[in-house]
């Protein structure tokens, strides 16, 4: 089956072995997303601001290969600090609100850079129009 690939350009895609987003099928798997934008945060000590980037940013992968927001059934977030949850929960409402993925958020100890509060996943259905 063809694989289709959507590479941001960042140093640790090649490094690492990944692409930011991958459509097989009509099945479209977005990697964790951070706000990360030539090598900086984006939004520090802000995770409203964070999320929004990063969900623009997954919205730009999805485009490429085909999709758009409403295509998506599922969203991860991992943040760094639970108790910001609304922050976040209202960045993802507004770019879920009428789609309501399934969603899961969950804290974790810290992401790759220190500055870096929210992670986010997503896959996506391709509906075929044929």
């Amino acid at each position: 089956m063809q694989r289709t690939k959507v590479f941001t350009g960042s140093p640790w895609e090649p490094l690492v072995g990944y692409c930011r987003a991958i459509r097989v099928g009509n099945r479209i798997e977005v990697a964790g997303t951070t706000a990360m934008k030539d090598g900086a945060v984006v939004g520090v000590d802000n995770p409203y601001e964070q999320t929004r980037y990063i969900l623009q940013t997954i919205e730009k992968a999805l485009q490429e290969l085909g999709a758009q927001m409403s295509d998506v059934v599922r969203t991860r977030m991992f943040v760094t600090d639970i108790s910001k949850w609304m922050e976040i929960g209202k960045a993802h409402g507004e770019f879920f609100r009428e789609v309501q993925p399934a969603a899961t958020m969950v804290e974790v100890k810290a992401l790759i850079d220190p500055l870096l509060l929210v992670e986010i996943e997503a896959e996506a259905i391709v509906e075929d129009h044929r």
